[in-house]
Order: structure tokens, then C-alpha cells, then sequence
């Protein structure tokens, strides 16, 4: 009992810090490129092209800021998610070991948008400013970004939220009814192994669909983008089993609407 008392605050405080860190991600990367306005013009730096860019120190270098603070973000979300640093981490953490996953992870992310160096003076790839393109693009980038989230959100939920935030892993350890991943199916263990990110079309929108894709945020999209991509291995079999729990979940929902027609 005095264990859960331990065990039970610290996987809510890492289910809190995670749940305000993507309430963080979600102005970092919808709210403040959709109502950021656009990058400075005018000046002879926002007219250079890319190659001019790469000599210019007063873009390389937050380029360079941001670089790293991606590749730490990255690396720690990589590392800690391998079969050895889990095991490392089950062995001296125990059933923590999905909450301290967590909670790294959001510290990380934090790190990135806390410290993210715009560059408002580099190289746009795109910029809708004409009307009436300036109205209607940022309006269409909204209601993009808006079904993003909520498909991302419902994902989630559908994709059991506690156990993915280590919560349901503490609460099954208190109760003691074992692991949770222990009670599904090989084919869902499967699964999970190649599907790291359950919601890569959707964030890839997010991060993509903004009116202006100026230089760091061209650095932000692609190499979430390249990292979202190498995450994923599904296979025929993995999209087979998707499949199939779509079509029962899709049958479970219809059912209640046929007894009421009964």
C-alpha cells in the first residue's frame, strides 16, 4: 500500500506534465504560424534566396540552435523507446517505466518550443500576402489544423490514452492484475512495435498546411517529417489487423442503433 502511494502521484505527475506539453504543442504548432503573421519583408535578407542563406550567420546560427534542439528531442524519444534502455528502465523503475517515458519526453519537448529561435528575416518557401489569398488561406489552414487535432485526439483515445501516458500501468500494479500489454493479442503487440506514432498523416498537416513556410519552420516540418516516416514499419499483416479492428469497433457502434430499430 505505501508503494502505491508513491507510484500513484508520480505517474499522475507525469500524465499532467505530458498533457500540458501537447496543449503547449498545439499553439507551438497551429496557433502561433496561423496567427503569428507573416515574417519581416523589405529588407534585403528576406529577398536573399537559399544560397545567400547559407552565409549569412544571422540565420545559420538559430538554424543551427534549432537543429540541435530537434536532434535532442529526437534522440531522446529514439533511445529511450529501444528494448534496452526499456529494460534499464523496468529493471530500477519498474511499472514507472512508461511514466518516466512520458515525462522525458515532454521535458524534451518543452526544450524545443521554450527555446526555438524563429528566423523571421530567412528564406520563405511560401507566403499567401495577396488578397485574396491572405483571407482565405490562413481561414482553409485553420480548418485544417482544427480536424488534425480532433482526429489526433480521437486516435488517441481509441488507441487506449492511459496505458499510452503509463497511467493504466500503475492502476493494473496497484490492483494486481499484471501488465497491461500482457492481456492483448500477439497481433496488437505486433502492431505497436511498428507503429510508434498513431497519428503521422495528421500531424504531417499540421505541420505542413501554414500559410507562410518560412525557413524554421521548414526545418521543424521536415525533419518531423523524416523521423515520422522512419518510425513506421507497417507491413500487409499489420494493416490486415487495423482492418479488422476497424470493421469491430465499426459493428460494435452499429449495434445498439439495430436494437433500437428492433
Amino acid at each position: 500500500m505505501a508503494s502505491a502511494l508513491l507510484l500513484v502521484p508520480a505517474a499522475l505527475a507525469s500524465f499532467i506534465l505530458a498533457f500540458g506539453t501537447g496543449v503547449e504543442f498545439v499553439r507551438f504548432t497551429s496557433l502561433r504560424p496561423l496567427l503569428g503573421g507573416l515574417p519581416e519583408s523589405g529588407g534585403p535578407d528576406a529577398r536573399q534566396g537559399w544560397l545567400a542563406a547559407l552565409q549569412d550567420r544571422s540565420i545559420l546560427a538559430p538554424l543551427a540552435w534549432d537543429l540541435g534542439l530537434l536532434l535532442l528531442f529526437v534522440g531522446q524519444h529514439s533511445l529511450m523507446a529501444t528494448e534496452t534502455v526499456k529494460a534499464w528502465m523496468s529493471r530500477y523503475f519498474g511499472v514507472l517505466q512508461r511514466s518516466l517515458y512520458v515525462a522525458c519526453t515532454a521535458l524534451a519537448l518543452q526544450l524545443v518550443m521554450r527555446y526555438w529561435e524563429p528566423v523571421p528575416r530567412g528564406p520563405v518557401l511560401w507566403a499567401a500576402r495577396a488578397e485574396p489569398w491572405a483571407t482565405w488561406v490562413p481561414l482553409l489552414c485553420f480548418v485544417l489544423h482544427v480536424i488534425s487535432w480532433l482526429l489526433i485526439f480521437s486516435i488517441l483515445l481509441v488507441f487506449d490514452y492511459a496505458e499510452l501516458m503509463g497511467l493504466k500501468q500503475v492502476y493494473y500494479h496497484v490492483l494486481g492484475l499484471g501488465e497491461p500489454l500482457a492481456l492483448k493479442s500477439p497481433r496488437a503487440l505486433r502492431l505497436f512495435s511498428h507503429l510508434r506514432h498513431p497519428v503521422c498523416v495528421e500531424l504531417l498537416t499540421v505541420l505542413w498546411v501554414v500559410p507562410t513556410l518560412g525557413t524554421d519552420r521548414f526545418l521543424l516540418a521536415l525533419l518531423l517529417t523524416l523521423y515520422l516516416g522512419l518510425a513506421h514499419g507497417l507491413d500487409q499483416q499489420d494493416l490486415r489487423y487495423l482492418r479488422a479492428q476497424l470493421q469491430r469497433k465499426l459493428h460494435l457502434l452499429s449495434r445498439p442503433q439495430d436494437g433500437e430499430a428492433k
